[in-house]
């Protein structure tokens, strides 16, 4: 018997393993995304079920969650630097008081997450079918 074999009708190669041919298939790889990426899959997961299912069939989903982790650590970023600086948040607070940049940080940290999470994790419904 062959150690390996090719099935034109599935497109696979198969190996002998034992008594038995196993396929001999790649698992895909795992898309490259952060944190927003991951809270995106999870909203699309529990709450969109059919537009989660309809991205998976045409293999849109990675795509679309490494585009939406991208925009939003982008707009991430962007607003906790434009935050800090409206609040007078500097390098010179967290050299003299820590306490207080540290909790001035963490405020902002907030209301940039919630920010974030509203436009672009949840509020993304019309690109979903793309």
């Amino acid at each position: 018997m062959k150690e390996i074999i090719y099935d034109p009708k599935t497109r696979l190669h198969y190996k002998l393993i034992g008594d038995y041919y196993i396929p001999l298939v790649k698992a895909p790889d795992p898309p490259n995304i952060g944190i927003w990426g991951h809270r995106r899959h999870d909203y699309l997961k529990n709450n969109r079920r059919v537009i989660f299912s309809i991205m998976q069939m045409n293999e849109t989903l990675t795509p679309h969650l490494e585009e939406v982790d991208r925009q939003a650590t982008e707009l991430y970023d962007r607003l906790i630097k434009q935050f800090a600086t409206a609040e007078g948040i500097t390098e010179d607070l967290k050299a003299t008081n820590q306490m207080e940049w540290v909790a001035r940080m963490n405020n902002i940290h907030s209301r940039v997450t919630e920010i974030v999470l509203r436009e672009r994790i949840y509020e993304q419904e019309a690109c979903a079918y793309k």
